[in-house]
């Protein structure tokens, strides 16, 4: 018997709007030939964590300034606030 939940705040449709807005990111806009984001780069400098946490503040910042309340911009701080969690996880192993 499957267990169907009744989101009411709409978070299954949200949840793939998300997953789909994150797909977009590995296009080749935002990859080269093989895959190499510039998260990669800016990971493998130690820095992935203070990175993805200073674009969360810039995009919360924007938020209702820039196209005025540009639902983008709310994307984009979830998509860096999960890249953030997986750089706390990359530097925390050891815990």
């Amino acid at each position: 018997m499957e267990n169907k939940i009744n989101y009411k705040y709409h978070e299954d449709k949200l949840l793939n709007e998300f997953i789909l807005y994150i797909n977009k990111t590995y296009d080749q806009h935002y990859s080269s030939d093989d895959g190499t984001q510039s998260m990669d780069l800016i990971s493998a400098t130690g820095k992935g964590l203070d990175f993805c946490l200073g674009n969360v503040i810039k995009y919360a910042a924007r938020y209702g300034k820039k196209a005025g309340a540009n639902r983008a911009d709310l994307i984009k701080i979830m998509h860096y606030s999960l890249l953030a969690l997986n750089e706390h996880d990359l530097n925390n192993e050891k815990e």
